[in-house]
């Protein structure tokens, strides 16, 4: 049987992240092999969020494991404390941003759906964003950029 602590799993950090996005982060389903389930450990230093404000066509949990967590909604923005729990539903009802107010660090875990594709729109960016589970097919774009036609390009 394979098993994490979500409580001390070591959260690595992308050195690449701007600010104000500076979080580590720890791939606990990848740990225990699951196959159905994603499940990721973050830690939220003083002022960090985890991503941008944005929403997914999957339900999408959050567990505050320590410290407290401002969750942002399309109805406004609550503080979550240590062992509160939200479920974010599929589509623009979901829409989150998780970020860390307080001045100690925050550890979360957030729970999905690990099918793909996944698909996230970023509604303050105008964002689309498709992840097929091949590197070489993602896929970031902005609406205003607009659709093509089904047809175009194709002989």
């Amino acid at each position: 049987m394979r098993r994490a602590n979500v409580l001390r799993v070591d959260c690595a950090y992308d050195e690449t992240d701007p600010d104000g996005y500076r979080s580590g982060a720890a791939n606990v389903s990848q740990v225990v092999e699951s196959e159905t389930l994603a499940v990721k450990v973050y830690e939220l230093p003083a002022g960090e969020s985890i991503c941008p404000y944005h929403y997914e066509y999957e339900e999408e949990w959050l567990l505050v494991l320590d410290g407290t967590v401002v969750v942002r909604t399309p109805a406004g923005e609550e503080e979550l404390a240590q062992g509160e729990m939200v479920c974010f539903p599929p589509g623009p009802a979901g829409a989150h941003k998780a970020t860390n107010r307080g001045e100690a660090m925050t550890r979360i875990v957030m729970f999905s759906s690990a099918r793909e594709p996944a698909v996230a729109v970023y509604p303050d960016s105008d964002k689309i964003g498709v992840w097929p589970g091949n590197l070489d097919d993602e896929l970031m774009l902005r609406r205003a950029d607009g659709n093509v036609d089904y047809w175009d390009g194709e002989r």
